[in-house]
């Protein structure tokens, strides 16, 4: 047998990471901005692409399966080299006449490819690393999946729109882009399969039958509607984020929009800059300052400040739609606001998670969380497009502000007890 050469956790945790956040920035950002370039309506844009969410929904369900079927080394090696092939097809079909059909097959291929890539990447993470290195490199993990999605929307749409001016064909541009994006996804394959350690743990299988997994993930799911308060807790899980759920895709596409349709007006490369890095720095900023508030002085105290900071800055979206002719600085500004005050109230939506989860099969229930938190993305992103179209940008913008009624209705109900989320706690 050969021997394992022991390879540093700074080898492969900031990679591994990475190339778990650009597949799914691709299918949720770049492709919205891409078919918006290619002259596809909001109604169908928001709502081919708001099905996209679907493997992250029922990702719990496929999840346990992963553990009894190869080792997780091999599912994440084989996800990279799937979720390049999927690349690549989309850069392909771009110019096909059937060029609806054949990217969003490969969107689709890409999606629960990533899905499975991020069951994978986190159970070989808590494998490959003892407990102090996982805990130490949990923030090194965050940093570049946040680094992959300001480089996926922002610096890869940014050269998307400039590869416009110079080839000036909008297809070509962005079938150059995603040709680019796939042969780093083959390399990280590549390095990757070189690379990852080979834990012994992640060889041993346990003598699990599927029937045994379906009866255990059933008995989970009992289990997760019987918490106290398991309605409210699933309507807050639904609810809260409503406003966001609305907002995300298409104020993307008001952002990029021409001006005698309602929108701003900006270039790819003008996006890339505005939501792509301006936005992406504001919302990570207000995650960290929610993380920070909350393990002070725990979640019941911030939680109505948080509740506040996700939905008060929505209005920056109304005074946009009358302004249209604003600069590029205020258009930042106005998104980085907007940015900040979503991370720092989504603070409050993630702790609620933890703090539903707590008890037995708290990681299996946690999982459960995280399928009703896709959902509350996708169910509002299904209509979202449509609505706008019906009423235009200003009048769409007025009703998002409206929906965050349901935001404060649905956390006036939570019962949560004021030491959690403390420090010592």
């Amino acid at each position: 047998m050969r021997k394992e050469i022991k390879k540093s956790p700074w080898a492969w945790v900031p990679s591994l990471y990475f190339a778990e956040g650009i597949p799914y920035v691709t299918v949720m950002t770049i492709s919205l901005i891409m078919y918006k370039r290619l002259g596809m309506s909001n109604a169908d844009i928001t709502l081919y692409t708001s099905w996209l969410y679907l493997p992250w929904v029922i990702k719990p369900l496929w999840s346990p399966f992963i553990d009894i079927i190869r080792t997780k080394r091999w599912w994440i090696v084989t996800m990279q080299l799937l979720i390049g092939a999927a690349l690549g097809g989309v850069a392909f079909t771009i110019h096909a006449d059937w060029w609806v059909q054949g990217t969003l097959c490969f969107f689709w291929l890409m999606a629960f490819s990533s899905a499975t890539h991020d069951i994978a990447a986190d159970g070989f993470y808590m494998m490959g690393l003892n407990l102090y290195q996982q805990t130490f490199f949990v923030g090194i993990r965050t940093l570049f999946y946040r680094i992959a999605t300001i480089v996926g929307q922002g610096l890869l749409v940014m050269l998307a729109g400039n590869l416009e001016v110079v080839t000036r064909s909008i297809r070509y541009s962005w079938s150059l882009m995603f040709y680019l994006i796939a042969g780093i996804f083959i390399a990280l394959w590549l390095y990757h399969n070189w690379v990852l350690p080979r834990p012994k743990e992640d060889g041993e299988h346990k003598d699990t039958s599927a029937s045994q997994i379906l009866s255990e993930l059933r008995y989970t799911i009992v289990t997760f509607f019987q918490k106290p308060q398991w309605i409210v807790g699933i309507c807050f899980m639904l609810f809260y984020r409503m406003p966001e759920g609305l907002l995300s895709k298409v104020s993307s596409l008001f952002l990029i929009d021409a001006p005698h349709n309602g929108g701003l007006g900006l270039s790819p490369a003008e996006f890339g800059l505005v939501q792509g890095t301006v936005g992406m720095i504001g919302l990570t900023l207000g995650g960290i300052l929610g993380g920070v508030v909350a393990s002070s002085d725990g979640l019941k105290r911030w939680l109505w400040p948080m509740v506040m900071a996700i939905t008060l800055p929505d209005l920056v979206y109304v005074y946009l739609s009358y302004a249209l002719d604003s600069g590029l600085f205020v258009i930042n500004v106005c998104v980085f606001i907007e940015q900040f005050g979503y991370g720092f109230g989504f603070s409050a939506y993630m702790l609620y998670l933890i703090y539903y989860s707590r008890g037995e099969h708290k990681t299996s229930h946690y999982a459960l969380c995280t399928a009703f938190m896709a959902l509350s993305m996708m169910i509002p992103g299904l209509f979202a497009g449509a609505l706008q179209e019906a009423v235009s940008y200003r009048q769409f913008f007025i009703i998002v502000v409206a929906t965050c009624s349901l935001t404060y209705i649905v956390t006036s109900r939570l019962k949560i007890e004021p030491e959690f989320g403390k420090k010592e706690q």
